[in-house]
């Protein structure tokens, strides 16, 4: 499958987080010191916007009910149970994209 492209690198600095709508989806995306890392930008709680949370380490937490997961596996924090679709993130020419598989 092609890759996606979603946003420049240089416009996602370590620690930062982001909402991209590309392909007919919402992504959700990170920089965890220099790694980069894309979720499925719905909550699975109540469908807030993850790439709009605050980004501590590798933890967002959804700015609508306070939901945390890890952006590095897209795994709740609390319960093993849920999980986040997460895409493999690769940068390609400066630009940060995904594979859908």
């Amino acid at each position: 499958m092609p890759l996606i492209p979603l946003i420049d690198s240089a416009e996602l600095p370590p620690g930062t987080c982001r909402e991209v709508v590309a392909a007919g989806k919402v992504f959700a995306v990170y920089n965890v010191d220099g790694q980069f890392h894309v979720l499925d930008g719905i909550c699975p709680h109540a469908g807030g916007p993850l790439g709009k949370g605050t980004l501590r380490g590798d933890v967002v937490t959804c700015p609508w009910h306070g939901w945390q997961l890890n952006v590095t596996t897209g795994q709740h924090c609390l319960n093993s149970r849920i999980c986040a679709v997460s895409y493999r993130a690769e940068v390609q020419n400066g630009q940060l994209c995904v594979q859908l598989d």
